[in-house]
């Protein structure tokens, strides 16, 4: 089985940024994205989603490094200064590479 390397973006963010997020990543060349929506929180906080405005969401792109980096680094200079974030990459493997 021929296997390919990709990179797997994760955003967790408000939810609010959900459209922009998405139409981002599709302009920055990513072919699709999976949106969840989640709870979390941490020492410093906690998002429970209790109402609208405190729902929280965990993005998925699977593409290049290229793509990746672009993204990651258009939502840190765009959304990171006023919105609640993160971000992390990891390297995956594909089956079917045109997808990504």
């Amino acid at each position: 089985m021929e296997k390919h390397p990709r990179t797997l973006l994760v955003i967790i963010t408000e939810a609010a940024l959900e459209k922009r997020l998405v139409a981002d990543s599709l302009r920055l060349g990513a072919h699709g994205y999976t949106v969840h929506d989640v709870r979390g929180g941490s020492r410093l906080s906690t998002r429970e989603s209790l109402w609208e405005a405190d729902r929280s969401i965990e993005l998925k792109l699977i593409c290049t490094p290229e793509v990746a980096e672009a993204m990651a680094q258009h939502v840190l200079a765009t959304y990171a200064p006023h919105y609640s974030l993160t971000l992390f990459f990891a390297d995956v493997e594909v089956l079917r590479p045109e997808k990504y």
